[in-house]
């Protein structure tokens, strides 16, 4: 990441080394499932992993550019404030995956 880019976003801090500083997505309250019917915060869950956005990278991140959502365990985890704003700091081992936006016009149908 640029100093150019650190203006732009805002962000008061260079990120180093494979950092990768993220935004995550909803809260931690309550879910619905698909059908509509609301999970509580304390209900016990497997291990589940969250969505967020990047929104900061290091030099040395190779996969994962500012904007792309990522999905990572909640559980190892550290935690930034910056202007007020709650963000997360990874490395980059830690995403497990990056979305990817889906091919509109894939001739074989196919979509993961």
């Amino acid at each position: 990441m640029t100093a150019d880019q650190d203006l732009d976003t805002g962000l008061p801090i260079r990120l180093l080394h494979d950092r990768v500083l993220v935004r995550m997505e909803g809260g931690e309250g309550e879910r619905r499932s698909t059908a509509g019917i609301v999970i509580p915060a304390t209900a016990a869950v497997g291990k589940r992993l969250a969505w967020a956005t990047a929104v900061g990278v290091g030099p040395n991140v190779r996969a994962i550019v500012s904007g792309d959502r990522v999905l990572f365990d909640p559980d190892d985890r550290s935690e930034v404030e910056l202007h007020g704003r709650g963000y997360v700091l990874l490395r980059e081992r830690d995403v497990h995956a990056v979305a990817a936006e889906r091919i509109e016009n894939d001739p074989t149908g196919l979509y993961l």
